[in-house]
């Protein structure tokens, strides 16, 4: 009983530690920092005045796939908004768009799943996530015309939030942003440890010479809050949830899932799409299970199925569909439920087979 129990506590510790080691310090602390500066500069409110039934659907379709990004990092966060801008008098096929793309593509689970499982699984989940939301977008509104009607009738127009008048010049922002990436690229990259810091040292530099002369204080502390309350929110999840998948490795490895997901067939992918329907995943924790309790990086679980659940998973689960349930209904909720599976499975048999 005591060599399982060490044997247990041990698989945990060792998958964390993995973790901790490989990925958190060169990967997510710059991704924390950029999301954080995402979420505090980049003004939200303005994004959604354009998700009327009404605007024009490659503005509102674009813009919808991808303002996950400044939106929000979890489904959690996702559901109130999208019941949110559902009340404001969102059309129903812009915001399902906002619904799928906002877990997906937000920029900590897209760095995290390209440094974890491979640049290749990065890009496609970042691909995939705004094609999908936009095709299953224009499909919910194609079937529910009745809630746009209903919109156009009856709702008031969303009145447009004022970002008042920036008096930097428009270069600071891409800048800004520019250089935390390129902190993240370089901390992540193969160059000598000596080269990176003193790269990072001098672009933390470039970075504190435009806070200071361009940024005024409430925006450096906005930045300093968000970032904060992201790592709080997440981070915790993230370690107690890694630790958990490593214990339950001991008793269910990898190679008991292969026959089901081990290959690019079209089954392996359907169910792989539907086990991410099913379970509930924190933000990033989909990554641990997708490569080590699953078998991704032990070359247990195909590529194909391994984005089919990392497409189906952040995006619904038991939980988050009974809370759609009461936002929306059980009839959309149910189409919905079956789109994200049924497409999630079609990308990851696509991606799988593509030789890509």
């Amino acid at each position: 009983m005591i060599d399982i129990l060490l044997g247990t506590l041990l698989a945990g510790w060792n998958t964390l530690f993995s973790y901790l080691s490989e990925h958190v310090v060169t990967c997510l602390i710059p991704a924390f920092f950029i999301a954080g500066a995402i979420a505090a500069i980049i003004k939200k409110d303005a994004i959604l005045t354009y998700f009327s039934p009404d605007a024009k659907k490659s503005v509102s379709y674009g813009i919808a796939s991808v303002s996950g990004t400044v939106l929000a990092v979890c489904s959690c966060t996702i559901l109130p908004m999208f019941a949110g801008i559902l009340k404001k008098g969102s059309g129903i096929g812009p915001a399902i768009a906002f619904l799928y793309a906002g877990p997906a593509i937000n920029i900590l689970a897209i760095v995290y799943s390209a440094k974890v499982l491979g640049l290749d699984i990065g890009i496609a989940r970042g691909i995939f996530a705004v094609v999908l939301s936009i095709i299953i977008g224009l499909i919910m509104a194609a079937i529910f015309r009745e809630h746009d009607n209903e919109v156009r009738d009856a709702a008031k127009k969303n009145p447009r939030v004022s970002t008042g008048e920036e008096e930097r010049p428009g270069w600071v922002v891409p800048a800004f942003f520019l250089f935390l990436i390129a902190i993240l690229l370089v901390a992540t990259s193969q160059l000598d440890i000596f080269f990176r810091l003193l790269i990072v040292y001098f672009l933390s530099m470039a970075i504190a010479f435009l806070l200071i002369y361009y940024f005024n204080r409430d925006e450096v502390t906005g930045w300093g809050y968000e970032t904060w309350d992201l790592t709080k929110k997440i981070f915790p999840i993230l370690i107690i949830g890694t630790f958990a998948l490593g214990m339950l490795s001991y008793f269910l490895p990898p190679e008991v899932f292969k026959p089901f997901i081990g290959d690019n067939s079209l089954p392996s992918n359907f169910i792989a799409a539907l086990i991410g329907a099913i379970l509930y995943m924190p933000t990033l924790l989909e990554v641990p299970i997708v490569g080590t309790t699953l078998g991704y990086l032990s070359g247990n679980m195909a590529k194909g199925p391994a984005l089919a659940l990392l497409l189906s998973g952040p995006t619904i689960s038991l939980p988050s569909l009974l809370v759609l349930t009461r936002v929306m209904g059980a009839k959309k909720t149910g189409v919905y439920a079956v789109l994200v599976v049924v497409f999630s499975t079609i990308a990851g048999f696509v991606f799988g087979n593509s030789g890509w």
